[in-house]
């Protein structure tokens, strides 16, 4: 039988955590004062039932998508968003006893086809879920391709202390040994549970918890697909997160971004480096109306010598560079291979190319000014 949470309050910021399978609490984990890897914080007012309330809002990908097993067929071979939301909770039957669910189909589409206006959608509809009474936590199920992405930007911009979980799958549904099932059952466990409170947003796949601020899709097909430079926040063992680092930059309610104040993000450019590049894809942003440009160099975020005059030229014509690594793992320094101070340009500390594409436009809609970018880089 599976393992389901029951929560008494004890005070105002005091929270009792029992863990059950229909017998009898597991002992190990005691009462709040004695669980070392997590931190005890009270959720809003309880419902009748004495779950949480959790909304689900559907946005479409391989979680929500179906092949035709009885052909054989590999599991990459499927339709993606076919499968509403209430269809993915529908299947999991445990999840009553972790939570009052309620479904919502915000969006049904391939993660591939998310653009910022999918992106600003989805983050107004997640605060308006938030600041619910009735509402306890919210789990995104979203396509793999670009949850990093949507994750990122609900961490700076969703100004809630609620649980903001995002998950989805590797594989559709129709697959042997489907991962989806299993990975809304345990974002849904985490949004519950109230040391869950005060994260960010959070990635939970394949057992793991993840900060939006470093997690990354790793891999086109394996259940691992998400890794952090740094580990995983946190794991969810036998139903229950247990948190082993903590976030330190800013995020959600200590954000000085809102959705609230953002009606369009700036466009903002990304250029991955290889041998042999060429100016004209950094032209080609410029003239597509580009604000800024991301430039995903090798190594700590190198730039080739003969690019080193082009995008200096760019930096003064008002098109910030921002230099990031297209490694995935690692800080940019800044000064260190290039003269960002001579050439104006950003360090990216060690955000990656998507996560830097977000932050500059973020950026862009507070100031046009190089140094105040740089410090908010320095700061997220």
């Amino acid at each position: 039988m599976g393992l389901w949470l029951s929560c008494v309050a004890l005070s105002s910021a005091d929270v009792r955590i029992s863990v059950t399978n229909g017998a009898a609490a597991c002992p190990c984990l005691g009462p709040a004062k004695h669980t070392p890897y997590t931190t005890m914080r009270r959720m809003t007012t309880r419902s009748t039932s004495g779950r949480p309330r959790i909304a689900v809002v559907g946005t479409g990908g391989t979680i929500a998508g179906a092949g035709n097993a009885a052909d054989g067929a590999p599991s990459a071979a499927y339709t993606s968003a076919v499968t509403g939301a209430d269809a993915l909770i529908a299947g999991v039957p445990a999840l009553a006893r972790l939570a009052d669910v309620q479904a919502e189909q915000l969006l049904q589409i391939d993660s591939a086809d998310f653009t910022d206006a999918q992106l600003l959608l989805l983050a107004r509809r997640v605060v308006a879920l938030c600041v619910r009474d009735d509402v306890d936590g919210v789990v995104i199920t979203h396509g793999t391709d670009t949850m990093e992405e949507s994750a990122y930007f609900l961490h700076l911009t969703a100004h809630s202390a609620k649980p903001i979980v995002l998950t989805g799958a590797m594989r559709p549904g129709t697959a042997l040994a489907a991962d989806g099932p299993a990975n809304l059952l345990h974002a849904v466990a985490v949004a519950a549970h109230p040391s869950s409170v005060g994260r960010g947003a959070l990635v939970v796949m394949n057992e793991e918890v993840h900060s939006a601020r470093d997690v990354a899709k790793v891999h086109a097909m394996r259940l691992d697909a998400f890794a952090s430079p740094h580990g995983p926040l946190g794991l969810v063992v036998e139903g229950v997160p247990r948190w082993y680092r903590a976030v330190t930059r800013p995020h959600t309610t200590t954000s000085e971004f809102d959705i609230a104040a953002i009606d369009a993000l700036p466009l903002v450019g990304v250029v991955t480096s290889h041998g042999n590049m060429r100016r004209e894809i950094y032209d080609a942003w410029v003239a597509a109306g580009a604000r800024a440009i991301v430039h995903a160099g090798f190594g700590g975020g190198t730039v080739p010598e003969y690019l080193k005059p082009v995008l200096a030229e760019l930096c003064a014509a008002g098109v910030p560079i921002v230099r990031c690594s297209r490694v995935g793992a690692g800080p940019v320094i800044r000064n260190a291979s290039f003269d960002d101070d001579a050439a104006g340009s950003v360090a990216a500390d060690d955000q990656n190319p998507p996560r830097a594409r977000l932050l500059a436009a973020l950026a862009l809609t507070r100031s046009q000014g190089v140094g105040e970018m740089q410090r908010i880089f320095n700061r997220y």
